[in-house]
């Protein structure tokens, strides 16, 4: 199937590893002009080293710059003035009782979650909306519906991201642009096998029992069972930034392996 990307320029913040780096790869194997994303320009220079390994013809730019800072989304906007797609996949967590977040983490957590996507898609909106054509995706994450209880700072970002993709969304009436929500389930990026590997230590456990109890205590409603991997959300985020998803805006599209129950 042609996604008809080919000729469409796509920026993936936080493309230097894990959901992003995935989502990279797959746009640069339909032929469009992705630009990688990361904090240091070294890192994102690894990164297309290793994306060229997996797609040989791919046409890739870089960008550099920390989006959550006014001043580097500047330098990233410098570097791509103009793109088709905006994948606002940039993003942190950590577990912590909620009773131990200090302000300046909920600050560092809206700042990096949210104010990165209001930062990018601010730019780039307005001109999709000239040319009538545009994709704008924010990944979010079931928490942004079910707030976890070891993690209510990142789920209120998430949660505050669908409220973005609402109100952008309604601005695109009656034009070829979209804009919608991933929201991944549990996946296995290196920031979550790192939590696992440490988590495991702590409770002298093996990391494979440490995943099933994952699943059995902390995600039970799981239809899936284990972590996903990028490859899997990387899928849904490239078709539906695609031209065959005329139709899909202000959506939330699920890849949470059946976490949330319900039809929503």
């Amino acid at each position: 199937m042609d996604l008809g990307l080919h000729d469409k320029v796509v920026l993936v913040t936080g493309s230097t590893a894990g959901i992003g780096f995935a989502a990279a790869t797959q746009f640069a194997r339909e032929g469009a002009e992705v630009i990688v994303h990361g904090r240091s320009l070294a890192r994102v220079e690894t990164a297309m080293e290793l994306l060229r390994e997996h797609v040989p013809n791919a046409r890739l730019r870089a960008a550099a710059g920390d989006l959550a800072t006014a001043e580097g989304a500047a330098e990233v906007i410098a570097s791509a003035p103009m793109v088709d797609v905006l994948v606002n996949n940039v993003g942190i967590f950590e577990a912590t009782a909620f009773e131990d977040i200090t302000d300046s983490d909920w600050t560092r957590f809206f700042e990096t979650n949210v104010m990165s996507g209001v930062r990018m898609a601010r730019h780039y909106l307005p001109a999709m909306l000239t040319r009538g054509w545009g994709r704008i995706q924010f990944i979010s994450s079931e928490s942004g519906i079910m707030t976890p209880a070891e993690m209510v700072h990142y789920g209120l970002t998430k949660t505050a991201q669908l409220a973005l993709v609402q109100g952008l969304a309604a601005r695109t009436t009656g034009t070829g642009v979209t804009v919608n929500a991933i929201l991944p389930g549990p996946t296995r990026t290196e920031g979550v096998t790192t939590y696992l590997e440490g988590l495991a230590e702590s409770l002298g456990m093996s990391v494979e029992q440490t995943e099933r109890d994952f699943f059995a205590k902390t995600r039970p409603t799981s239809l899936l069972q284990r972590f996903a991997e990028p490859e899997e959300i990387a899928s849904m985020i490239v078709y539906s930034a695609s031209a065959r998803a005329t139709a899909t805006n202000a959506a939330g599209l699920r890849v949470d392996g059946g976490i949330i129950r319900g039809l929503i």
